[in-house]
């Protein structure tokens, strides 16, 4: 009897082990391989909702305060804009993204087009694109470091810590300086992005910005045509 229980017991460690190596990345993935798989499984969702918000911009420079909404790598976005333009801000502005034009819904206006990079904003649908949106980010990150692991629920995110050449960031937000930024991954054990915190001087100038990126590569179909 001791003899089958002691078996017993061996079997169950053994299946335990085998189990959690299923739900774990394997040990001898690189943090850059990782970042890769993350940029893949991005590129290839269907429609992703994410939001990007910062708390102040510098000096009461324009640029963009927070964007929430679904984009597709058309590339096209639907979703609401916060804009500090330096004048009259956009507060919750209904936009559309589509066909390389930005339209936004104006009190007493309606619906116009408008260049976002004139607040010192990107287009917020070229942030989907695969070549030169956020997901290029992923693979341009240097000096990868893993941070502590943290609990969302019931998935386990580790947290990749990095940096941004300026340059790279400067494709996917024209406003940017060319000094390094800080970044911040949250991966989950399937190496699927949920988030990442990027700090740095996207305005130019001397002051850092914090921008936090909340995603969910599964998001609600959503027909994004211009109004």
């Amino acid at each position: 009897m001791r003899e089958l229980l002691a078996t017993a017991a061996v079997l169950v460690v053994s299946l335990s082990a085998c189990s959690g190596s299923e739900d774990s990345p394997a040990p001898d993935m690189s943090l850059e391989d990782r970042m890769a798989e993350a940029k893949e499984g991005f590129d290839e969702a269907e429609f992703i909702d994410f939001t990007l918000r910062t708390d102040s911009l510098p000096g009461g420079l324009p640029g963009l305060l927070s964007a929430e909404g679904t984009g597709t790598h058309e590339p096209a976005f639907t979703g609401k804009v916060d804009v500090e333009t330096g004048a009259v801000p956009l507060n919750d502005t209904d936009l559309i993204a589509v066909d390389g034009l930005v339209y936004v819904d104006l009190p007493f206006i309606g619906w116009t087009d408008l260049d976002p990079s004139d607040y010192g904003a990107p287009d917020p649908a070229d942030l989907m694109d695969t070549e030169s949106g956020i997901s290029a980010l992923f693979t341009a990150t240097e000096d990868l470091r893993e941070g502590e692991s943290e609990r969302d629920g019931e998935t386990v995110l580790t947290r990749i810590d990095g940096t941004i050449p300026g340059a790279a960031v400067k494709e996917v937000f024209p406003s940017a300086g060319s000094d390094d930024f800080e970044v911040s991954y949250s991966l989950t054990d399937d190496n699927v992005i949920e988030g990442a915190e990027i700090t740095g001087l996207f305005y130019g100038g001397s002051d850092s910005v914090n921008y936090a990126l909340d995603l969910d590569l599964d998001g609600d179909p959503v027909d994004i045509v211009a109004p």
